[in-house]
Parts: C-alpha cells; sequence; structure tokens
C-alpha cells in the first residue's frame, strides 16, 4: 500500500503497548507511528502524529479512554478501536461507543500471550475497516415520545417479526434506531449485534431505559411478543422454536460452530425464515463483513422480505453492501429513514 493506516497505540501497559504492536506490524497496510500510556500522552501524540486509527485502552490513570476520546473529539474526530478487558471496562466500553468509538476488540489478560497474538487478525481486520469508516455523528433520537398508530384502520401485517442484523457501529445506529419504535409496535422484534462476551446484557439495559420497548437480553425459552426487543446474547446464536401450543419461544445454541460469528446474523435469519416463513422482515445495517448474506437470501427463498441500510448513514458498508449487491434488498434506507421504512414494510 502506498500509503499505510498510521496507527497510534493506547495503552498503560508497556507490555501491551508493545504486543499490540507487533500484532499490528503484520500487516503490510498498518504502520505503527507511535505508542502512549495514557489519555494525556495520547492526546499530545494525536496532534503531533496525526494518526489514521487510534486502538485505544479504557483503563488508564491521568486521563482514561472516554475521557481522551470525548477531548480528542472536540479537536479532530479520529477512528478509534477499543482494545480493552470486559470485566474491568464494560460499562465505559459503552461509553466510548456512544461517544463515538467505531469498534472494539476484548483483550485478553496481560499475561495470557498466547491468546493476545490469537487476536491479531481480527485486530488488523477492525483498524483497516475503522480506516475506511464514515465520520461518526452523534444520532440522538426524538427526546418526545414515539408517536403512536394513527387512529384509522390499519392495513393487515404482511410480517410477524423483524429481525435485525448488525456490527461495527451498530451500538450507536440502536441507540438511535430503538428509541424511534413506538410503545404499540405490533410485531417482536430479535437482533444479532456482534458484541464481545461480558458487553450484551448491559447494552440492552441501557437500550431498555431509552426506548419505548422492552428491550432484553434473551433467555433460552423467552416467549416472543409484539412490544419487546431481544438482543442475542454474546457467545450464543439466537433461534427460533414453534411449541405445539403454538407460541415462538427463543432457543439459544453453540451451534452451528462453525460461523466467524457467534452469534451469527445469518442464523437469526435462517431460523426466523424456518419458523415464520413469508412473514419476515430481515434489516441488515451498518457493519464489515458478510454475515446476513445468506440469512437474507434465506428469507428471501421463504417469500420474506430484507432491507439494508443506505451507505450514506453506514459506519462501515459492509454487510449491508453484501445483501445489496447479491439483488436481495427490497429496500434501502439511511438511519434516520430506518424506522418509517422498518414500519411501512411491515
Amino acid at each position: 500500500m502506498a500509503n499505510p493506516i498510521r496507527v497510534l497505540v493506547v495503552d498503560d501497559s508497556a507490555f501491551v503497548r508493545k504486543v499490540v504492536a507487533k500484532m499490528l506490524s503484520r500487516s503490510s497496510n498498518i504502520l505503527v507511528v507511535g505508542s502512549a500510556r495514557d489519555g494525556e500522552d495520547a492526546l499530545e501524540m494525536a496532534e503531533r502524529l496525526q494518526p489514521d486509527v487510534i486502538t485505544l485502552d479504557l483503563v488508564m490513570p491521568r486521563m482514561n479512554g472516554v475521557e481522551f476520546l470525548r477531548k480528542q473529539n472536540e479537536r479532530r474526530r479520529i477512528p478509534v478501536v477499543i482494545c480493552s478487558i470486559a470485566h474491568q471496562s464494560g460499562a465505559m466500553a459503552l461509553d466510548a461507543l456512544e461517544a463515538g468509538a467505531v469498534d472494539f476488540i476484548q483483550k485478553p489478560t496481560a499475561l495470557a500471550t498466547d491468546l493476545v497474538y490469537e487476536i491479531a487478525d481480527e485486530l488488523i481486520a477492525k483498524v483497516e475497516a475503522a480506516a475506511l469508516s464514515m465520520p461518526f455523528s452523534v444520532h440522538e433520537a426524538p427526546a418526545k415520545p414515539a408517536p403512536a398508530a394513527r387512529a384509522q384502520p390499519r392495513r393487515e401485517l404482511r410480517a410477524d417479526i423483524v429481525v435485525l442484523g448488525i456490527s461495527t457501529g451498530g451500538p450507536q445506529a440502536l441507540r438511535y434506531l430503538i428509541p424511534q419504535l413506538p410503545a404499540n409496535f405490533p410485531v417482536p422484534v430479535a437482533m444479532v449485534l456482534h458484541m464481545p462476551v461480558g458487553y450484551t446484557a448491559m447494552f440492552a439495559e441501557r437500550l431498555n431505559a431509552v426506548s419505548h420497548l422492552e428491550v432484553r437480553e434473551a433467555k433460552e425459552d423467552d416467549v416472543l411478543a409484539p412490544g419487546v426487543v431481544w438482543l442475542a446474547p454474546a457467545g450464543e446464536h439466537l433461534t427460533f422454536k414453534r411449541a405445539d401450543n403454538g407460541l415462538i419461544r427463543a432457543h439459544l445454541d453453540l451451534r452451528p460452530a462453525d460461523t466467524q460469528h457467534r452469534p451469527a446474523v445469518d442464523v437469526l435469519f435462517r431460523s426466523a425464515a424456518d419458523v415464520f416463513g413469508s412473514r419476515v422482515l430481515g434489516v441488515v445495517m451498518t457493519g464489515m463483513g458478510s454475515d446476513g448474506l445468506l440469512g437474507a437470501a434465506h428469507i428471501k427463498a421463504k417469500g420474506g422480505t430484507v432491507a439494508t441500510e443506505a451507505q450514506s448513514s453506514c459506519i462501515v458498508y459492509g454487510m449491508p453492501r453484501a445483501v445489496v449487491e447479491a439483488s436481495l434488498s427490497d429496500r434501502s434506507a439511511t438511519l434516520d429513514e430506518m424506522a418509517q421504512a422498518i414500519t411501512e414494510l411491515i
């Protein structure tokens, strides 16, 4: 690459700074231009070195990662990939994502050297995607209650469930989208968001606090009902099963084991199409890669409908692009338009 991606590594551990730099150096597309031990150092080095991407630890002395991110954004927005430990920084990671971090990766403990190197390929992919990402602008959902359905005869529903897949940029997008769905939303919503283990329950709680719908992390045997949004737990696929009495229940499974992600959008979409037939609306939003492509094809094969987020509002136009280029998208909508598009399509 003529112009490699210039990366600043920020971590309070000298060992981790060295390891992260070594991992990134495995890519000829990346040049580590410096390393900082805390947020204060990072502010000075970001100004001086002008990196394209920053990898950011969160728990640091003097100035933590979230404080750094907020101060840096006041100067110049630089794509940030969080690299931290979930059990130490779960809430801070969500704060950082809400402040505009592009993505994050779960860092093993500093002593687990072999595990640190195992994340090299994922870290490189996320840094490369961050370098190509659209500038993040904080979307705030309307402060007023979402409008209720108009008091007029309603057309028959065309879908019995909305299934949504999202990855890079997902926490920010969902925090904007879900609060726009009204409390009387007529069908259940089930979502896969690519997140490391340790974050999904907390994210569901935060989303629930700002939404008109009830948002939960999915549990085994949950009965699907309108007005509830289920978020697949990190580390488990979310699927559905129809009981003898006709109720649709959530089922969590480690299988299939050969998917790149767990939970996988493809697995959620395929199960929804198998259980609900043509009465499925699949929504594929911002994220790198192509998870959701095979699932969208299965939804379409069963007669269902697929919507995709428009390139102009995606942080990373990867997952929606794969669906659009396969001619599987029935409608494209920006993040600002997505709540209305979902309502119209069902």
